[in-house]
């Protein structure tokens, strides 16, 4: 059986160090083994993954996907081998965490010097964006995403709920008027997500149906921060998690609109990484750390209701 990880190796190694020669003084072999071991995986895959020249190394789209690959099986083979070989093994190395924005700052950046004191040899690399990021691609361990998830290899554990709400700045109501019913919102500024999502427009309860309200303003915005920024400034109506706005409406500085329309519809929290059932020891770690310090219940009783009935 050829040994696929050791030409990962050796392939990782050429393109981190910029040369076949280097990669192979780093793992003690001639430079014309390791030339051979990057073109047998190149004749095995049936695509070049490397551009070679005089002066460097130059990855193909083909050798990017792979290096990326490549980098996350060799992580987590070194992880596998450390937690069986290490009795009591403590997590470390560098944790890259991708997480939206504002669950980010209100419940993971302030739980983080607490996980860092438990774990002193791993380092938290976060980014806080609302963008949804391909985790391999990235080289991201966790990404914590808030919505609906899509199918895919990766393991998902829940860390909260949250129900819809659709708000405003007092400010914009006395300018605008309130919406009495969902058809209203055709005749106001409403501020709107700028990425695809899994239906157009807000979803609202008329009778027994729920039904998709079209709306359209003068700001459209990847982040929910972004949005509710600009409902505080009074630019227009948003529709968010409840989280990212209640403390706002306890304060009276957003107002929540057209709750007897509310659909029920909940959205859920999950932290994500590859790997399934056996992650790396600072995933496993970082992912039970969240469960324990960083989980959310924020649902009105009608989107728990629903919620509820939606999974009998």
């Amino acid at each position: 059986m050829d040994n696929r990880i050791g030409e990962m190796e050796v392939f990782v190694q050429a393109i981190e160090r910029g040369s076949f020669a280097a990669a192979a003084k780093a793992l003690r072999l001639t430079p014309s083994a390791a030339s051979r071991t990057v073109a047998r995986i190149e004749a095995r895959l049936g695509t070049r993954l490397v551009e070679r020249t005089t002066r460097a190394l130059k990855l193909t789209a083909e050798g990017e996907t792979y290096l990326a690959r490549a980098r996350q099986i060799l992580a987590d083979v070194d992880d596998v081998e450390r937690s069986l070989t290490a009795a009591g093994a403590a997590p470390r190395g560098k944790l890259r965490v991708s997480c939206t924005v504002i669950y980010g700052l209100r419940y993971v950046v302030p739980a983080l010097p607490a996980f860092l004191a438990q774990h002193p040899h791993v380092v938290v690399d976060l980014t806080l964006s609302d963008d949804v990021v391909d985790l391999i691609e990235t080289r991201v361990d966790v990404a914590i995403r808030v919505g609906r998830l899509r199918d895919s290899n990766l393991h998902a554990r829940q860390l909260g709920r949250s129900s819809v709400v659709t708000v405003a700045a007092p400010t914009y109501l006395a300018r605008a008027g309130t919406p009495r019913v969902p058809a209203d919102l055709a005749h106001h500024d409403c501020l709107h997500f700028n990425f695809r999502r899994a239906y157009d427009g807000w979803r609202f309860r008329s009778g027994r149906r729920i039904v998709t309200q079209a709306v359209s303003g003068s700001f459209l915005g990847n982040s929910g921060e972004a949005l509710r920024q600009m409902a505080l400034a009074g630019a227009g109506i948003a529709q968010l998690a409840r989280f990212d706005v209640e403390d706002d409406i306890r304060a009276g500085r957003l107002v929540s609109l057209l709750e007897a329309h509310d659909a029920g519809e909940v959205r859920e929290i999950h932290a994500l990484y590859v790997g399934h059932a056996s992650p790396s020891l600072r995933v496993r770690a970082f992912v039970d750390f969240l469960i324990e310090h960083a989980t959310i219940d924020c649902t009105t009783p009608v989107a728990a209701k629903a919620a509820r009935a939606k999974r009998r």
